[in-house]
């Protein structure tokens, strides 16, 4: 199709105007020439365009001009096909035409464009205009412009479950009405229809998924059965940052973290420093005889970064704070004695200041035991093997876990608490004496430490984890998967049940 377009466009300037029998003769052989160079020359830059699409890569180098020497990967890469092939070098690069040489920027996007084209088709045509799920996201690009993300979700006629990436939408704005109009200019584009979704998928935001405005209501409006699922994943993150954003000491520790990773994390010699001090504390211990050798054990670490939409990541950075402690002392008190920076100064020593304190040893245990339970539910539910039933069940498993741990997990809890204190000599509070607040210590609180920790912290907490947990797997949701598990042909249909049938209808 690509070809015939600019074979076409070529030919209409290429027909001859002389109405002399011998000029047109000569300028018909001549044109069967320069057609078939054309040809080449195309599919050279659409073979090089194929290679780069597939890997991922960029196109365009920062320099590519004539003195550079490197042009960007398709420049290079066509050069490189020139070397090796003499009928591609006679017609490309130095050797075409300086108007029609197919490696401008608009013609690398026309033949991107192009290949985008016969992809989508290519979904729609699988699709066979069955009933299929939409996912929809959307985010701010580098250039600040907003853009939508857009997936299908579908069986094939193989009874496989596939997940497509359709494109990326630019919208003017992220109001609900916008994102439904661009759903609309896409369904109409491919000959698609509302009637035939069966499901939507977006994250927690009020224009996507508001019951009165948002673009779910928007779409269920035109179709009752296309129902909305958050992902479940995505669901425990919001579980777990709901806790931080709520609680204030809670989000104090996080804020405090925070600061330690930008002075002790951001920079690649003090983060040496502490890969250093641990490894001097490992081959001490090995050489006491206090821990055993072998493979994959007494790994390298480093204190990790955490990315800022996956809550897991955090976890594994209050794991590595906790393994990593006194390594991370030291280094913090080499920058408040020698930094040449003011600022990190000043920053190291209110994180020593706050290391030392009881709340910062309570809130770490605290956020590890809550987070522990989160992380393995996280990790269950990316299985590429997980059904719909066990992840259900897991949710209830995770819930009852975290009551258990509310009701009769107070003195195992502390234990913990007490043993990170002794080990980093960090003092104890004793929980029969008054609790004093840090924001007004001159004000009498008239409740002890043993009250405040445990009810307005350690119950508190897991209450607000157990409230959103009730909050975010509602029981409609939970009862429409378990129904639709009933349609499962897993191990020939093994789950299928006439009364959930039923039900889900």
């Amino acid at each position: 199709m690509f070809i015939v377009k600019f074979i076409v466009s070529f030919n209409f300037f290429l027909t001859p105007v002389s109405h002399c029998s011998g000029s047109a003769t000569a300028l018909h052989k001549q044109t069967n020439v320069v057609k078939n160079d054309y040809r080449i020359r195309l599919n050279a830059s659409i073979d090089v365009s194929r290679h780069l699409l597939h890997q991922g890569l960029p196109f365009r180098g920062h320099d590519e001009s004539e003195e550079s020497t490197n042009k960007g990967n398709f420049l290079e890469l066509l050069k490189y096909i020139a070397g090796q092939n003499e009928v591609v070098k006679k017609v490309v690069l130095k050797n075409a035409p300086k108007n029609n040489q197919m490696t401008s920027p608009p013609i690398q996007k026309d033949i991107v464009h192009c290949f985008s084209e016969e992809v989508t088709r290519s979904i729609i045509e699988e699709m066979d205009n069955d009933v299929f799920g939409l996912l929809v996201d959307e985010s701010a690009d580098a250039s600040d412009k907003e853009q939508m993300a857009v997936v299908f979700r579908f069986v094939d006629k193989y009874g496989v479950v596939k997940e497509r990436f359709i494109g990326v939408i630019h919208v003017q704005e992220t109001s609900s009405l916008s994102l439904k109009s661009a759903i609309d200019s896409l369904f109409a584009k491919y000959g698609l229809s509302l009637k035939k979704l069966r499901g939507k998928g977006y994250d927690g935001a009020s224009n996507m998924k508001g019951k009165f405005n948002g673009l779910r209501s928007l779409i269920l409006k035109e179709n009752s059965s296309a129902y909305y699922v958050h992902c479940f994943a995505h669901q425990l993150q919001l579980v777990v940052m709901a806790v931080a954003k709520k609680h204030v000491e809670v989000g104090e520790f996080f804020y405090m973290i925070s600061v330690l990773l930008n002075v002790v994390g951001a920079f690649c010699k003090r983060k040496d420093k502490i890969r250093e001090i641990d490894r001097q504390k490992v081959e001490e211990k090995i050489s006491n005889g206090e821990i055993k050798t072998g493979t994959r054990l007494n790994q390298e670490l480093s204190l990790q970064r955490p990315g800022n939409t996956r809550w897991g990541s955090h976890y594994k950075t209050l794991l590595r704070l906790e393994e990593l402690f006194s390594s991370i002392v030291i280094v913090l008190e080499y920058i408040q004695d020698e930094g040449t920076d003011t600022t990190k100064r000043q920053q190291a020593y209110g994180i020593l200041k706050y290391f030392h304190t009881f709340d910062f040893v309570f809130y770490l245990e605290l956020m590890l035991l809550v987070m522990g339970l989160s992380d393995s539910l996280s990790k269950a539910w990316q299985r590429k093997d997980q059904d719909i039933l066990n992840a259900i069940s897991l949710v209830k498993t995770t819930k009852c876990q975290l009551q258990k741990v509310r009701d009769d997990g107070w003195d195992a809890f502390m234990a913990e608490v007490s043993s990170f204190s002794e080990k980093t000599n960090i003092g104890m509070l004793k929980m029969e004496e008054e609790f004093v607040d840090s924001r007004r210590p001159r004000k009498k609180t008239g409740i002890t430490n043993l009250h405040h920790y445990k009810v307005d912290c350690f119950y508190t907490v897991l209450d607000m984890q157990l409230q959103e947990f009730n909050d975010r797997f509602d029981e409609l949701n939970s009862e429409l998967l378990i129904c639709m598990s009933s349609l499962s042909p897993i191990d020939s249909f093994r789950q299928f049940d006439k009364s959930m049938l039923v039900r889900l209808t």
